[in-house]
């Protein structure tokens, strides 16, 4: 009897060691005995309580379980799935009866102590012991150790570094602490970069291998002269390079291309060959093409939408996005046609019927379903921004048809306020009910700063410059007496309110403007005002200071509306304003007037139509155009003042302005000459954005403005003028002068002394953004740019241009606005000189371009 006992508890424990090794296995248990657990031990290294274990386990004193069986295994499997032990066994010690005595013997996992990384940036560091999770006390498993060698090997892979090799070792922590702990040296060896010295085509007779790497938009061989795209080595872009092959026979009519195999060829001097095999296949043309299905609009209305003509060379791409083009959200395709047009619903699936003779029939295959009429719509996120701001810009109201134009246009008019981070408006479709033909949408916004401070100091003109700017362009002027508005402004109707001031020992300038986008608060027609005021001083060349007895004071206002239009389409905007400018000058004799005593006054009228489309970030437009054109007027005087002008122009022509009376009566004739000033001046701006690759974006402008007279003898005024060349910023302006940016050359120095009466401009400019989040968007660009100015009409040559070519960055963040440095090189000569211009820097505050 003892000795068939002992031989059942050495079977058994042999039995519950095997078991606890393969606890993933299947074990019959249908041979085992019933026992009922006298007590449970836990040994080994482990600083878990006894209780704690017992507890993770599952098993419990006095409770009845088979052995071997099921429970053992269980528990086995049990302490596993803690992740907090290396080695587990339970052990049958002794049995009593029917009583059964167990040992748990536990090792626990070490905890991580420290981690040190090795083989890349400091900067680098912190990101990958997050993204693995390396975090002080976490336990060390092996799987913790592969997966961070794995992770570690493929992240660097995906860069290029083919040869990347990632070592993971751990050394134990002796200290008076009992837990086990572990320091771990992570060691990375990247190697260099994998370039790709030759793509080589196998099986390609139709289409030649220029063309095939061409279609290879991100997987580039060696080519010293190419810039953008350096010629490294990373799978996840050389397969969906291949795909791109495929899509190119697609487009020429191979339907049936296809790539056999690819091949890593490495060279012996660290490059690699990439050979492509292929198969191309029969080029197919287009058959027929009918539509099934379709009742809302006829055949001829969806062909004239589709533009595939039967006999043109199949082209699978082309087919793709004729139908659906998910590249383009306002494509014209017929997708977009049914969804434009409440058809959310609607499904279309091109099927090959037949492809006899290599001619391709096709059925487009089209089921409507039923209108979609929105339920309800709602913002979300907005904790700033009042309701109605948003609401009267929502192109999508309950109960009207649904169309995805206007979902788009929303968010387009929704990134344009500016309040909210463009590229994180989302529409969320919600809700949709084909049966009883309704959908629910909710747009989501995420507010970001929109009011912007200028607080900046500098040297120039001879003196210090200090300028401070407040702007708010999501302000509520109805609580400006509420205390509890106050946060730290009242905000949230979308008006705009300007102030600035600026001063230095020889000006000081000060102006305040406001704008409501919603008069009235049911169409979006604009008010804006604004009030300005400036002081000239004269400088004294003896003292080097300013003579504030000798000034020249302008002090301005100016009343707008613009109202948006409905034809030819909603992009369009009319504006108007009235403007009057004061000019006082007291004592004030520079070469800039003839007269140093005496006023002018400028009461002008300016008419403007633009059309506005830019895509939905105005701070980085991927797409779209901008233009403007405009006249400002004054009242043609000289037909109803009584005048003779021509009596002035000849008497002032006799003078010799080196005598002193006579240049003294040269300045009384133009004090009468400009009392009031007389004159017209025509402008255009257009600005356009085209996506060249991924978000490489092109912007291409124009520009163009003339000063002219109504009267010649009266002549063309010494207001009002272009000066062009710089970085575009004007710290004041005495004169009403437009200062026109044409980087590569000093500020203004294009123009004569006295400014240019036409000018125009031309310039490409390409931009890639290095971020677009929402609390800083930075983008780096080049351009090439000319211009030239002109002081009378008969000078004008638009090809006669000062050329420049640069690079430079932007940053805006929303508390500061637009802030960039350019570098501009200036091909030709400034006026009077002989030698190119060369390098400019340029530093830019607040300006788009």
């Amino acid at each position: 009897m003892l000795l068939r006992n002992y031989i059942n508890s050495l079977l058994i424990v042999i039995t519950l060691i095997f078991s606890s090794v393969l606890t993933a296995q299947n074990i019959d248990f249908n041979n085992g005995k019933k026992y009922t657990i006298g007590d449970i031990v836990v040994t080994g290294d482990t600083n878990f309580s006894p209780q704690t274990v017992v507890a993770y386990s599952g098993l419990t004193k006095g409770e009845t379980i088979i052995i071997p069986g099921e429970e053992i295994s269980n528990a086995i499997k049990k302490l596993w799935n803690t992740n907090l032990f290396s080695s587990i066994d339970i052990y049958l010690t002794k049995v009593v009866q029917d009583s059964a005595y167990l040992e748990i013997n536990l090792i626990d996992l070490p905890e991580l102590n420290d981690v040190k990384i090795q083989g890349v940036k400091k900067s680098k560091i912190d990101a990958i012991k997050k993204e693995n999770k390396l975090d002080k006390g976490a336990k060390v498993t092996e799987n913790l150790i592969t997966t961070t060698r794995n992770y570690l090997t493929n992240k660097y892979k995906k860069e290029g570094y083919l040869n990347t090799k990632v070592t993971v070792n751990t050394t134990a922590v002796t200290d008076s602490i009992q837990k086990s702990r572990v320091n771990m040296l992570v060691y990375i060896d990247k190697g260099d970069k994998v370039k790709i010295d030759e793509i080589n085509f196998i099986g390609n007779d139709k289409l030649s291998d220029k063309k095939l790497r061409k279609a290879m938009k991100n997987t580039k061989q060696k080519n010293p002269i190419r810039i953008l795209k350096r010629s490294k080595f990373i799978r996840a872009d050389f397969k969906e390079d291949l795909v791109s092959v495929i899509d190119k026979y697609k487009e020429n009519g191979y339907r049936d291309a296809r790539i056999i195999t690819d091949t890593i060829i490495i060279n012996d001097i660290g490059t690699i060959n990439l050979d492509i095999k292929l198969e191309e296949g029969e080029q197919y043309k287009f058959g027929k093409i009918t539509f099934v299905g379709n009742s809302v609009y006829t055949d001829q209305y969806l062909h004239s939408i589709l533009r595939i003509k039967e006999g043109a060379t199949y082209n699978g791409v082309e087919l793709r996005k004729r139908i659906a083009d998910d590249t383009k959200p306002d494509a014209i395709d017929l997708t977009n046609l049914y969804q434009n047009n409440g058809y959310l619903f609607s499904t279309i699936n091109p099927v090959e019927v037949s492809a006899d003779g290599n001619v391709i029939d096709m059925e487009i295959r089209i089921s409507e379903g039923k209108p979609a009429y929105f339920n309800t719509v709602s913002v979300t996120g907005n904790d700033k921004t009042n309701d109605h701001v948003i609401y009267r810009e929502l192109r999508t109201k309950p109960g009207q048809l649904y169309s995805k134009s206007n979902v788009i246009r929303t968010i387009r008019e929704l990134g344009q306020l500016g309040f909210f981070d463009a590229q994180q408006l989302t529409p969320n479709i919600k809700n949709p009910n084909p049966n009883e033909g309704t959908v629910d949408i909710e747009y989501q916004v995420v507010e970001r700063g929109s009011s912007q401070i200028e607080l900046q100091g500098g040297y120039g003109g001879g003196g210090f410059i200090g300028t401070l700017g407040l702007s708010f362009s999501n302000f509520a002027i109805k609580d400006l007496f509420k205390k509890e508005a106050y946060k730290p402004i009242p905000m949230g109707d979308g008006q705009n309110l300007a102030l600035r001031l600026q001063a230095s020992r020889f000006f000081q300038t000060y102006s305040f403007s406001f704008a409501e986008p919603w008069l009235g608060g049911k169409r979006p027609t604009q008010l804006s005002t604004s009030i300005s005021h400036t002081k000239q001083f004269l400088y004294n060349p003896q003292t080097r200071n300013a003579d504030k007895s000798r000034r020249f004071n302008i002090t301005g206002i100016s009343f707008g509306l613009a109202k948006r239009l409905r034809e030819p389409d909603d992009y369009f905007t009319l504006s108007q304003a009235v403007s009057f400018q004061h000019y006082n000058l007291k004592n004030y004799n520079t070469g800039l007037f003839t007269f140093g005593n005496g006023f002018s006054n400028n009461l002008s009228y300016t008419v403007g139509l633009s059309r506005n489309n830019l895509y939905t970030d105005p701070i980085f437009p991927e797409g779209g155009s901008s233009f403007s054109v405009s006249a400002k007027l004054s009242l043609p005087y000289s037909v109803f003042n009584d005048t003779d002008y021509k009596a002035l122009k000849d008497e002032r022509d006799s003078l010799d302005p080196t005598v002193a009376a006579d240049f003294a009566r040269i300045g009384e004739i133009d004090q009468e000459r400009y009392k009031w000033l007389e004159f017209y001046k025509v402008k255009f701006k257009g600005d356009w954005y085209t996506r060249i690759v991924d978000k490489l974006i092109l912007k291409s402008g124009l520009e163009f403005g003339f000063l002219g007279a109504y009267n010649n003898d009266r002549g063309v005024i010494p207001f009002e003028r272009f000066f062009l060349g710089g970085d575009g910023l004007g710290n004041y302006s005495l004169d009403g002068r437009e200062v026109i940016q044409l980087r590569g050359y000093p500020n203004q120095s294009l123009s004569s002394q006295d400014g240019g009466t036409i000018y125009n401009k031309f310039s490409l400019e390409l931009r890639y953004p290095i971020t677009l989040g929402a609390q800083a968007k930075i983008y780096g660009l080049t351009f090439i740019e000319g211009g030239a100015s002109y002081d009378e009409f008969r000078d004008y040559n638009p090809f006669t241009l000062s050329r420049s070519a640069g690079f430079g960055i932007r940053i805006f963040m929303p508390a500061f606005g637009l802030l960039g440095i350019d570098f501009g090189h200036g091909f030709d000569a400034l006026p009077g000189e002989t030698q190119k211009n060369g390098w400019e820097t340029h530093f830019i505050i607040g300006q788009q371009f």
